[in-house]
């Protein structure tokens, strides 16, 4: 960690969601903005269709994986529907040090690591807005096999249960208004935003 300028942590944003919420999508709207870049992460899980490797995620094999582990070059890492993910230390810190506001789009057990180590860093947290739809999403994607979808709507669950502590809660029901209130949210470097004094619980009662 002594590469890194702990001052500019104001500067990341973790963006989190259970799969298919829809928080890939959103990232890559507001990311036509020249003041955000998304710091892109390592994988052990195989590209889907239409994925590019360096631009969706950097794609290696769980035994060098767990060697960079060993090595301590990730900042978080996670093991995550039986795939390990992990973001890097230099990628990190390089966008950082270009002034830009980067997004880390990772799971809540790697914002639970990233808000422990880096308080100043700010977190959002996706919602679908009920359980119905998100299975259907899952569905309509048409990526995954039955097993798979089954275990990631068991997972979604306990990631829902993880949003009110977050900064940040949005709702993915209305596309545009999602987009317009993420790029908000992550240009909220000074987190002055009402919504951070939220009353809980905002988690719909469909879930």
């Amino acid at each position: 960690m002594d590469k890194i300028n702990h001052d500019v942590f104001k500067n990341l944003c973790v963006v989190s969601a259970p799969s298919g919420a829809g928080k890939t999508s959103l990232i890559k709207k507001i990311c036509s903005s020249e003041k955000i870049s998304v710091c892109v992460s390592e994988t052990t899980r195989k590209p889907r269709k239409g994925e590019i490797n360096g631009t969706d995620y950097i794609f290696i094999d769980e035994k060098e994986f767990l060697l960079r582990v060993k090595k301590e070059i990730y900042i978080e890492h996670a093991l995550v529907h039986g795939n390990y993910y992990g973001t890097s230390i230099d990628s990190v810190s390089q966008l950082l040090n270009k002034d830009k506001v980067v997004i880390l789009e990772i799971d809540y057990q790697g914002a639970e690591i990233i808000k422990i180590r880096f308080p100043l860093s700010r977190h959002i947290f996706v919602l679908p807005p009920s359980l119905k739809i998100l299975e259907k999403r899952l569905r309509e994607r048409g990526t995954d096999p039955e097993d798979v979808i089954l275990k990631r709507l068991e997972n979604a669950k306990i990631e829902i249960s993880k949003a009110q502590h977050y900064d940040y809660i949005l709702v993915n029901d209305d596309f545009q208004l999602a987009e317009k209130k993420l790029l908000s949210y992550v240009l909220d470097t000074d987190m002055a935003i009402d919504e951070k004094n939220r009353k809980e619980p905002l988690i719909d009662k469909d879930f």
